[in-house]
């Protein structure tokens, strides 16, 4: 009794603490991220390596194998698993649940450098890895299509220019490039050819390789003349290696032309991606971690005019998947379910106590509860995501109950001609255990997803938890503002004198 008419005696206080719960919650959904899944740091990495041209045994053989038996000695490893295929290699780490990501990571690359001289001298690239994480999906794909320019010139494009510029999008973690690779020189051997001059496979390689080498050109000096001498290097088109002599053969040259056929292509013929039925390169778009999807989807397609501008004028860069409408969906739905809600309760209240003044008082109660629910989310480090999204839809019922049932209650009594103060204080009093009843038993029925172990009980934690705290926020709210606004807000019937005495006079 004494608790509960702490606040009716201080009503201007316990109406600025549940307006300061408000106003914190208002601001916390300002900074509070939004993301498809809640963001969970699953103990799994993934360790990548690329050979171009090589076949899945070799990089089984000569990538996957070094890497895995680096990566096997790392403490806490769970699992391991590989796929190679052509020209690429993936193998999966999954670590004990209890293992630190980042420390995990941080193994990870050391066993990767442990590993660099047992794998092939001819990979262009280190072996990369990444945390694997349930947000980490990407978030949006552009596709580049061009009627004139060619699979590995867009390529070259979409790694030199487009994949710079978005990844300096605020929010923008990482930038993929799929359906196609780097412009190359293809140079497709005559076997027949080559045996029939005697010319043994090794010296085409050779050739190549010495062709292509970067050697210092030095200079040549006549008198007072200076000549520098210079080579550009890398040939660049097939043209260029198709007069390169292979060998002398009966006092003429063996051209590469003449055992080969050469063609301007990639790197990976395998790599192809299509826009609709054109061919495309995509750029894979992923999220920083703590970024808001949302903002940074709208930020990229703010962007979309300036990069359509850095591209030659047959290039085209096009919106190809967007991960956004079904989250803006879902916010829509948890907004239209608020209010609606709202709406419900107003309406019911209204219908049966037929008093307007009494219908106010949820109407402000249940946006509270829910709205304070935002501090106490942004504080335990929670995103707006689909599952504490549907957390908040479910607690809407729940934040509904505690409120009609005090009001209920209070009504009750001024109904018998009890004044406003009081009976607040006497309605609140006699449910006050029930609603703090109800609420911890519907709490208690959540705390088992909290104890959950594994991926299941970390992903579905948000749910549990967000729940758990709206309910409660909801209990304060309906033993503190609802019996002040009913105190403030109701009259008592029309005829009836109160009693003398103050608030707590019986």
């Amino acid at each position: 009794m004494r608790f509960f008419a702490l606040f009716l005696r201080r009503p201007v206080g316990t109406s600025l603490l549940c307006l300061a719960l408000v106003l914190a919650g208002a601001l916390a959904l300002r900074f509070l991220s939004v993301a498809p899944l809640p963001q969970v740091d699953f103990p799994m990495i993934s360790v990548s390596a690329s050979l171009p041209g090589a076949s899945p045994e070799t990089m089984a053989s000569s990538v996957a194998m070094p890497l895995e038996q680096s990566l096997g000695a790392i403490a806490g490893l769970s699992s391991m698993s590989s796929r190679s295929s052509e020209g690429q290699t993936t193998i999966s780490l999954m670590f004990e649940l209890d293992r630190d990501i980042n420390s995990a990571a941080r193994d990870v690359q050391a066993a990767i450098n442990a590993a660099r001289p047992m794998l092939p001298s001819g990979m262009r690239d280190n072996p990369t890895y990444r945390k694997v994480n349930s947000s980490s999906s990407p978030i949006m794909t552009l596709a580049l299509t061009s009627d004139t320019a060619t699979r590995g010139e867009l390529y070259d494009l979409a790694s030199t220019v487009l994949a710079q510029k978005l990844a300096q999008v605020k929010g923008v973690g990482q930038v993929t490039l799929g359906g196609s690779s780097l412009p190359a020189v293809r140079v497709l051997i005559d076997p027949r050819a080559l045996e029939s001059m005697g010319i043994p496979l090794d010296r085409i390689r050779q050739v190549l390789q010495d062709v292509n080498a970067l050697r210092p050109g030095g200079l040549v000096r006549r008198g007072d003349t200076q000549w520098q001498i210079r080579s550009d290097g890398q040939l660049r088109k097939a043209a260029d290696y198709a007069p390169l002599i292979v060998e002398w053969r009966d006092g003429r040259p063996v051209r590469l032309s003449d055992v080969a056929r050469l063609e301007d292509s990639v790197e990976d013929t395998n790599q192809v991606g299509y826009f609709n039925d054109r061919s495309a390169v995509l750029l894979i778009i992923r999220r920083q971690a703590d970024a808001n999807i949302i903002e940074t989807v709208d930020a990229i397609r703010a962007l979309l005019p300036e990069f359509q501008a850095l591209l030659p004028e047959q290039a085209r860069l096009t919106v190809a998947q967007d991960r956004t409408p079904s989250i803006r969906a879902s916010l829509f739905e948890a907004e239209l379910t608020l209010v609606l809600s709202v709406v419900l309760v107003v309406a019911v209240v209204l219908a049966f106590l037929g008093n307007w003044r009494a219908a106010l008082i949820p109407a402000v109660a249940v946006p509270a509860s829910l709205i304070s629910t935002f501090s106490l989310m942004w504080w335990f480090g929670f995103t707006l995501n689909t599952i504490s999204l549907m957390a908040l839809i479910v607690a809407t019922g729940f934040v509904v109950d505690d409120a009609i049932v005090v009001l209920e209650n209070i009504m009750r009594h001024i109904e018998r001609g009890m004044r406003p103060a009081r009976a607040a204080l006497r309605g609140v009093t006699e449910v006050g255990f029930t609603v703090l009843a109800m609420s911890v038993s519907l709490i208690a029925v959540f705390i088992p997803l909290w104890l959950v172990g594994g991926l299941v009980g970390r992903l579905f934690k948000e749910f549990a938890v967000t729940l758990s705290v709206a309910i409660a926020v909801s209990l304060l709210v309906s033993v503190t503002l609802t019996p002040v606004m009913a105190a403030r807000l109701l009259r008592a019937p029309v005829g009836h004198e109160p009693p003398p005495g103050g608030l707590l006079r019986r």
